[in-house]
């Protein structure tokens, strides 16, 4: 299999107590994108909320539409939307339209969800998420598979309609999840699962094989919670608060539902103390990404957030450099010899 690949997870926050002004932060992070893939990253993810007093973005496939105008071999993808909130045909109509764009460099990373407030919004039932999310799964799948057979689920349904277009290269449906129901359900209906935690790793490949499927059917998109710099340490000191600020932001929301995550942290010492979390420096992050790849020819990409909520861009395009220089090609040159039998 082929090494991984490494990208960037964005979110566009914009928390009140360290205010910017909007519009160029959406231009300024798009321009930052734009910039890595000369830098040697391969992939940009972007994710999803909705009416979260920090401004988090609402729309991560016209983000995605927009680096996909101005690049030309980075994938990108979201991570995640939430399907049950949307209309599964026309996240099947956008997502072909994307790839199409692109040239086939988009895939459409969905999840469960878990907020309550969002579920109430958009018409749903949180309790019935799990058979909402089959549900759209299927319609998707049916769109873009150019059947006009149409489908009746038990919560959504598409009329005996054939989607036009159809993609020339059809996206990937990975699929986010967290606890083991999550991960068992990426197995069995996903084109690959995306990871909050590595440890979810071997989970999500017991499941395949449980599921009647081989390791060589499983695909993993391993997001980072790492917060990588020279001196990480004090690199922490210096951006704990807003990482502080993510995680309970995620907590308060369900994000880490089934986890074992606490329901506060305190201080970001304790986020630390937990594990949500890890510092590495370049030789720690070669060392251990390099590991990973090695146990789990699985993985497709290593992805890690671009700045934290609150942080200017300028701040994390120093990590965003350091990454490009220190870790993408020292852990692939590792992975390419041990392929050779170096």
């Amino acid at each position: 299999m082929p090494a991984p690949t490494f990208g960037l997870w964005y979110d566009f926050r914009n928390p009140p107590q360290w205010s910017q002004p909007i519009g160029p932060l959406y231009r300024e992070t798009i321009d930052q994108i734009v910039w890595s893939e000369q830098l040697g990253f391969r992939s940009a993810w972007f994710s999803e909320h909705h009416f979260a007093p920090d401004d988090y973005a609402c729309s991560p496939m016209i983000a995605a539409a927009a680096v996909g105008a101005r690049t030309t071999e980075m994938r990108l993808a979201t991570n995640i939307i939430v399907a049950a909130l949307h209309n599964p045909v026309r996240l099947a109509e956008d997502s072909i339209a994307l790839s199409l764009i692109t040239d086939g460099r988009f895939d459409l990373g969905v999840g469960l969800g878990y907020n309550e407030r969002e579920f109430t919004a958009f018409g749903r039932v949180r309790k019935q998420r799990p058979s909402l999310f089959e549900d759209a799964i299927a319609i998707i799948r049916a769109a873009w598979s150019g059947s006009d057979a149409g489908y009746e689920g038990k919560r959504l349904s598409m009329p005996a309609v054939r989607v036009t277009p159809q993609a020339e290269k059809t996206p990937a449906l990975p699929i986010g999840a967290v606890a083991p129901k999550g991960l068992e359900r990426a197995a069995r209906l996903g084109d690959g699962v995306i990871t909050l935690s590595n440890d979810h790793c071997q989970v999500y490949l017991d499941a395949l094989v449980e599921n009647g499927k081989t390791l060589d059917d499983g695909a993993i998109y391993a997001s980072q919670w790492v917060v990588l710099a020279e001196d990480p340490e004090r690199e922490w000191a210096r951006i704990g608060e807003h990482v502080l600020y993510q995680v309970n932001k995620y907590i308060e929301w369900g994000s880490f539902e089934g986890s074992g995550v606490p329901d506060h942290f305190d201080t970001p010492q304790q986020i630390l103390d937990f594990g949500v979390y890890r510092l590495w420096d370049a030789s720690t992050a070669v060392e251990e990404l390099t590991a990973l790849a090695e146990r789990y020819p699985q993985i497709r990409d290593f992805h890690f957030w671009a700045q934290f909520p609150g942080e200017t861009v300028e701040s994390g395009s120093a990590r965003v450099q350091y990454i490009a220089d220190n870790v993408i090609p020292a852990v692939q040159s590792r992975l390419e010899n041990t392929t050779a039998g170096v």
